[in-house]
Parts: C-alpha cells; structure tokens; sequence
C-alpha cells in the first residue's frame, strides 16, 4: 500500500473550511485507490508558482515530510503542468501525481465492461501523451511495438506514436460501441426513461436498487461503480418506466475523462428526465450541485428536464429538513423531492412525480373510427393505451391514452373524429 503525502494549495478566494473539505475528499480519493495518507501539507496562495505549483520554501519542507513520514508519493489536490509534476519529483525524490490523474487510476481499477475499460485507457493515454518524459514507459502490452523503431528515432518518440495509434483505435471502437447503444436505444422508444446523475457517492446506486428491487452494486466509496445500469421501475398507477445509473461526478473531474465517457452519457441525452440526486446530509451540498451543473453544461446536457432528489434525509434532523425545503424552493426553480433510499415510504413522491412527467406525454382522446379501421387500434395498442372501445351506431368509438405526437397524426386522418378536444 502506498504511503501518500496529500497537498493542498487552494487559491486565497477559497474559504478555510472549503479548502480542508477538499483536501479530505482527495483524502477519500486516496483511500478508494488503495493508498494511505501519512500526512497532509497545506498552502493557501495567490497564484501557481510556475515551477513547483507551491512555493518553493513550500516544497522543501514537502520534502522533509515526506522523507519524515517514509512516504513514496505526494499526490496534489490541484492539477500540475508536466513541468511541475517533473520539478516536484526533482526536489521530494518520490513519485508525484495531480487530482485527475488519481481519478484517472480509480476509474482503471474499477471498471468493469469492455466499454468502461476502453473509456478509461483513452483518457489516461490521453492524459499521458503531454507527460511522457516524465511517466516514460513502455506499452508492454500493445502489439507490434517491437520492431516499429525506425533509424534515429528515440523511445520516447516510438511511444509517442504508439501511443497515439493506440488513442485512433480506441476512438474507433467507442464509435462503434457507440452506434450499437443508439440502436438499443431505438428499440426503447416509446418507453418512459429517466437517468440517474449527481455527485460521486451521492446514493444513485442505493436508490436504483430501492426503486427496481434489483440485486446492484451498492458501496460507500467513490466511484462504487462507472458502468451505466439500467433497470425497469414500478411507478403509480400501473405504469413502469427505464432507470439509468450513470457514472458519479466530482470536483475537477479530469476533461479527458468527461470526452471519453460521452457515449455513457448519451443514455442521460436520451432520457425524458434526469433526476439530479445530491446528498443532503452533506455539508457541501451546494457545492456538489453547482459540479454537477458545470458538468452537465460541458456535456450539454443542462438544457435537459431536472427533478432535483435531496437523498439521505434520513441523517437530517427534522429541523434541517424544512431549512432545506425551504431554502431549495426559494433558490433552485426546479422541482424537488426529499426522500431516503433507505426509507421505502418516502420513495412514493418520487414514483408520483415520476408518473406525472409521463402522464404529461400523453392525450387522452375519445375516437370514432370505421369499423375496418385495424391499422389505428394497432398503432394505439403499440405506440400507447386503449382503455375502452364500443361499437355505436355503425363506428367505433375507442377511448384511449397515446402520445401526443400520435394524438397529433391522428387528428390529421379523415377517417378518424376525435370527439374530444380540438
């Protein structure tokens, strides 16, 4: 198990109890990799020194704590220009790493299908490629690498190119894993979908299993899981609907990281709703929101329809819960639940309003059709809901509940009336 020295060097505009909230989350950071904290250096600074990120008093005294406490890493809570990483490791005579590539080496670890681990190679040899003369190695495992050296070429530069073939290839076939979940998806339409997105840890997983009552992975780590799941729920009043898990964000999550699981992300693009789950027992909360926002604006995805699930009431005092309803109606416009993954009862609201977002796709019409009309009950058993049909005076007449789009074409058929409703 490493032994690590965490940094951090939060800029002065950061408030005290914010920066050693960071600094405790690259902590758990640290633990979720499989490392120790041995101790922690702190600096509050106007600007990155441009050699050493801290100041260069600073990073002597790293030194001394890291050879104090024996450690053999220094991971920093900010994230350093090659140049800076090459600079530290100079002067502490350890192994250095920056927030996102510690991300970078959580998700290795965890993912789990082909598709995560191709994502997650992309983003680190992405990461890598700027940083070469400073994490130098070879790509043991790709194939051709000997014998690709051409005269006077360097190792370093033979790296470089295969490292950048080996980015085209996995770019190749994320597309095609990419086309293959978009026909999935086709195949899903007309289904009432919504996805799962919020702060690492925030209970995403622990909801999915509470809402489907399916066996899913549920862990109080970050980054539990990476692989998007999805499973069908129960709602009200009879009806079902698809529920995706997607992958947990966080502070400064690594841009390479957040291109390289797009194709992920595209079953939250698809949904008809997300449901941004925070942690309300947090005490930064709010932070974790405004991530999730910034993270949803770089994928577009901020345009989106929100319900907002305040989970984990169950650590707050009813006090606090009614400071939070309060506080989250006066400030955030979009609608919200307070519930607890681990309190079924409380769940309801959120299967109610989940319900009243797919009633709100629907019309509920009252039709009079031919008799031979077959081709229209079809579409209506396919595409939405017949609740009741009769024959009267020669014709039919079929109550039903569809889509509005196909409430749509079907006032535009000659053959059809509809008795209700323009």
């Amino acid at each position: 198990m490493d032994r690590a020295v965490l940094v951090g060097a939060p800029t002065r505009d950061v408030s005290p109890r914010l920066a050693e909230e960071h600094l405790l989350e690259l902590g758990r950071l640290t633990d979720t990799a499989g490392g120790r904290v041995t101790a922690m250096v702190r600096q509050r600074i106007d600007a990155p020194n441009p050699r050493t990120y801290i100041g260069e008093g600073k990073a002597e005294e790293l030194r001394e704590v890291v050879q104090e406490h024996e450690a053999d890493l220094v991971i920093f809570d900010e994230e350093l220009s090659p140049a800076q990483g090459k600079n530290l490791e100079s002067i502490t005579g350890v192994r250095v790493m920056d927030r996102p590539e510690l991300i970078l080496d959580i998700f290795a670890t965890r993912a789990r299908s082909s598709e995560a681990r191709m994502q997650v190679e992309l983003a680190q040899l992405e990461y890598l490629l700027p940083r070469l003369k400073r994490m130098w190695t070879h790509l043991s495992r790709t194939r051709g690498g000997i014998g690709l050296r051409g005269p006077g070429e360097t190792q370093l530069e033979t790296d470089r190119r295969l490292i950048g073939r080996r980015i085209a290839d996995l770019r190749r076939k994320l597309q095609q894993v990419a086309l293959a979940r978009e026909t999935q998806r086709k195949g899903r339409e007309g289904l009432f979908r919504a996805a799962l997105v919020g702060y690492t840890n925030a209970g995403k997983s622990s909801l999915l299993r509470a809402l489907s009552g399916s066996d899913v992975l549920v862990e109080d780590r970050l980054f539990a899981t990476l692989d998007s799941t999805t499973r069908e729920i129960e709602l009200t009043q009879g009806h079902t609907a698809l529920l995706t898990d997607t992958v947990g964000f966080i502070r400064k999550l690594p841009h390479h990281l957040v291109a390289s699981f797009r194709s992920t992300l595209e079953e939250a693009r698809e949904a008809d709703v997300l449901l941004h789950v925070v942690d309300a027992s947090h005490p930064d909360r709010e932070e974790q929101v405004e991530v999730v926002d910034s993270v949803l604006t770089d994928l577009d995805l901020h345009t989106r329809p929100q319900i907002m699930v305040w989970n984990k009431t169950d650590r707050l005092a009813p006090g606090e819960l009614d400071a939070l309803r309060e506080r989250t109606r006066a400030l955030d416009p979009r609608p919200a639940v307070f519930l607890s993954a681990h309190e079924p009862e409380t769940l309801e609201q959120l299967r109610d309003t989940l319900t009243a977002r797919l009633l709100a796709r629907y019309a509920h019409l009252r039709l009079r059709l031919p008799l031979g009309a077959g081709d229209v009950l079809a579409v209506i058993h396919r595409e939405g809901e017949l609740l009741a049909q009769e024959v009267e005076d020669g014709e039919l007449e079929v109550e039903a509940r569809v889509p509005v789009a196909l409430a749509g074409r079907l006032r535009q058929r000659p053959d059809v009336r509809v008795l209700n409703g323009a």
